[in-house]
This record gives structure tokens, C-alpha cells and sequence, in this order.
């Protein structure tokens, strides 16, 4: 019997129990669209996380207390660590020590609530010099960020988020008004657009001062939470890397780099950092994903066993008038595998339909620039995959089938 009218055959099968048919390959398309979906979206949050670390610009490099975080209690943990201390600003500031730094911003982080009148917010500190507008590529909507100066006198001035503006003032003016952050009073000189960061801060929340003024009058701390650094132009960033190390090194009497309690980034490590997470937790949702596909091979082999013996009569018949036992195993396997493959076609169609739409959503309803991206290698693997399902989970129907006598199954009832 020819290949083309096994095909035919097995078409036909299907179409006779058309509801049934469809109901079965629900179970596949499910999997399928999640895991378009997941690896989809997976792939347009590294675009996105990346993109805001590359923002930062490839001439910077960030120190942070404490060795790289492996887990959300090591970030807690280096984040409050006060193994910066004002020694070692001095020490990364000479030339002699580090002659690739071009410029050097101190950062102290916190949360506090802030009041304006009768409307309380709770917002996030960021202390910093005035580098933070470059470096950050920061510019206010309105009034402007504080001067150097500030950040020598310990003024108490701030520059405000979009979202921190909204709740405190409305529709009202901020610029130059006064608000109260744990009891101490600030004035606001800027505010900043909605968005305005372009990184991985969300400057929406922030409240951002002289790093001075928030050491001494909120926090109550001697020590920094970050240091970033800006390389200069057209100097190697792995050495200007490694002369921090070094200084560093000295400046807390080390000698045992596993002993570092500081860790030195530079935006390459952090971009190659984060893209070996996403990735990881991507697979580990496709793997979360894939166990719905499983459940629908299971499916699939239930509903194969059940048309076997519902067309034992039929099975008889045909080998009866001269098809072989493989006739009877190709016919049914490409049953099984016509099923998964549509399954497998409907859920890649309808995976990207969604992800595309989540993906239009994020990018005007929160304001995020998220792109979509359609995961090809995604795509032929779940196609083959659910081609595979109906392989593996309908070679057990298929070979029952095909092992029936053709008279026994001529006298069924």
C-alpha cells in the first residue's frame, strides 16, 4: 500500500471522529503555545534587561560591597555591607592608582516615606553626586538637578520621580516646594519624566539627593553601597578593571582574592551575567511548560487505544483484503502524528499571536521598550517535539493494532 493512500486513510479516520480529534490535540496545543510563549517573552526580557545595561555605557564600571551575589539573601546582604568607606574614594580618585578613571560617583541606597502635606509616598533614596545626570543620562522635565557644590555643603535638595511627584503634589507644582523625608525637610529643585532612567534603576520611585545629605541626615551611614566609575576615553576597561581590584585590594589589606569583600563589574560581566539567568530561567519555564505536553502525549495514546478498538472490524477487514501488519502500524502512526503536528502548527500560531500581544501591552501600557521576538529555534522544536509525541505515544496503539488477527477482529462485536 502506498504512502500516499496511508495518508489518505488516516485523514479519513480522523475526520469521521472530527470532535473527538480536536479535543485530543488540545492537550499539544497548550503545551506548545506555552512554551512559544515563555521562550518569546523570555527573549524579549534579555533584550530589554540587556539594552538597559548596555545604557549605562561599556566605559562603566560598578563596585559593589560584598562578593557577586548568587542569591536574594547574598544581594541583601552586600547591598547593607559597609566594605566602601570613604578611604577608598580617595585612594580609586589618585591617578597613581587607577590612571584609566575618568570620573568616580559614590551611591548610598535606602527607603524611606515621604510627606508633602496630607499625601504620604514611600520612596527609594538614591545619594549620588551630580555625575548622576550623565551618567545616567538623566534630564529633568522640570527645574534641574543639584550642583556639586550640593554635595559639598550637605544640602537638602532633591530631584524627584514622575510617580513620586504624582502622589505627593497632583497637579501641582513641585519645583521648589518642600517635602519631609523621615521627618526632615527637602526641597524639591527637579523632576523627572516618567521613565526617565533608561536603566536598571526605576527612577520613577526615586527620591535623589547629594549622597552627603543622605548619609548624614537619613541614613546615618560612613560607608557607600555603590561605587560607579566611568573609564577614560578610549582606555582598556579590563585594566582600568584590574587597577580597582588592585587598589581596593590594598586599600582593605587583602591578599586572598577569595577573601575580596568588594567585587569589581564591569557592564560586559554584568550584561554576560545576566544573560546566562534569563536564559536559565527561560529553559526552566520551557521544562515547566513541557510536562503539558507530556499530559497531552498521554492523551493521545488514550484516544489511539480507544480508535483501535473501535475499528477492530475495520482492521480485520483491511488485512482481510490484504493489508500487511505494517499497512495497519503506518496508518495509525501517521494518525497519531497528524494530530501532535497540527497541535504542534496551531500552538506555535497561537503562542506568537500572544506573545505578540503581551508584548504590544508592556510596550504601551507600561512604557517599556520591550520588542517582540519570535523564537524560531522555539518554533522547530516544539513543531518536532509534538511530531515526536505522536511518534513515541502512538507506536503502543499503532502496534496493538497491527497485531490483531484478521479473523478474530472480523467476528468483534
Amino acid at each position: 500500500m502506498t504512502y500516499k493512500h496511508l495518508v489518505k486513510t488516516a485523514i479519513t479516520g480522523l475526520e469521521t471522529n472530527r470532535s473527538r480529534s480536536i479535543l485530543t490535540i488540545i492537550g499539544i496545543v497548550i503545551g506548545i503555545t506555552a512554551i512559544m510563549l515563555v521562550m518569546s517573552l523570555g527573549a524579549g526580557a534579555q533584550n530589554l534587561i540587556l539594552s538597559q545595561v548596555q545604557g549605562l555605557g561599556t566605559n562603566t564600571i560598578a563596585v559593589i560591597p560584598g562578593l557577586v551575589s548568587t542569591s536574594p539573601s547574598s544581594f541583601a546582604a552586600n547591598l547593607y555591607s559597609n566594605s566602601l568607606k570613604p578611604a577608598d574614594l580617595t585612594a580609586l580618585e589618585s591617578k597613581a592608582n587607577v590612571p584609566g578613571l575618568a570620573s568616580i560617583m559614590p551611591v548610598v541606597l535606602g527607603s524611606e516615606p515621604a510627606t508633602y502635606q496630607s499625601n504620604d509616598y514611600q520612596v527609594t533614596l538614591f545619594g549620588a553626586t551630580d555625575l548622576i545626570a550623565s551618567i545616567f543620562d538623566l534630564t529633568p522635565s522640570a527645574g534641574q538637578f543639584f550642583t556639586s557644590d550640593d554635595v559639598t555643603s550637605q544640602s537638602k535638595v532633591v530631584v524627584i520621580g514622575s510617580k513620586v511627584a504624582s502622589n505627593l503634589f497632583g497637579n501641582d507644582n513641585p519645583i521648589n516646594q518642600q517635602i519631609s523625608i523621615n521627618g526632615v525637610s527637602f526641597q524639591v529643585v527637579g523632576v523627572l519624566p516618567s521613565s526617565g532612567g533608561g536603566s536598571l534603576f526605576d527612577f520613577d520611585d526615586m527620591t535623589i539627593m547629594p549622597y552627603t545629605t543622605a548619609q548624614t541626615y537619613l541614613l546615618g551611614i560612613k560607608y557607600f553601597n555603590r561605587l560607579i566609575i566611568e573609564a577614560a576615553p578610549g582606555a582598556n576597561i579590563q585594566v582600568v578593571a584590574d587597577d580597582i581590584t588592585l587598589t581596593l585590594a590594598e586599600s582593605h589589606n587583602i591578599t586572598d582574592p577569595t577573601k575580596y569583600d568588594f567585587s569589581v563589574q564591569t557592564q560586559q560581566d554584568l550584561a554576560a551575567r545576566l544573560g546566562i539567568i534569563t536564559t536559565a530561567l527561560t529553559w526552566f519555564l520551557v521544562a515547566m511548560a513541557s510536562i503539558a505536553l507530556f499530559v497531552g502525549g498521554i492523551g493521545i495514546m488514550n484516544i489511539m487505544l480507544v480508535a483501535v478498538t473501535e475499528r477492530t472490524r475495520e482492521i480485520g477487514l483491511r488485512k482481510a483484503l490484504g493489508a500487511t501488519d505494517r499497512d495497519i502500524l503506518s496508518q495509525f502512526l501517521i494518525e497519531a502524528v497528524f494530530l501532535t503536528g497540527i497541535g504542534g502548527l496551531i500552538g506555535i500560531v497561537l503562542g506568537s499571536t500572544l506573545a505578540y500581544l503581551i508584548s504590544l501591552g508592556l510596550s504601551f501600557g507600561l512604557g517599556l521598550n520591550w520588542q517582540f521576538v519570535f523564537p524560531w529555534f522555539g518554533a522547530v522544536l516544539g513543531f518536532g517535539v509534538s511530531a515526536l509525541i505522536g511518534l513515541v505515544f502512538g507506536s503502543y496503539p499503532a502496534h496493538q493494532a497491527s497485531k490483531k488477527s484478521p479473523i478474530e477482529a472480523l467476528r468483534y462485536e
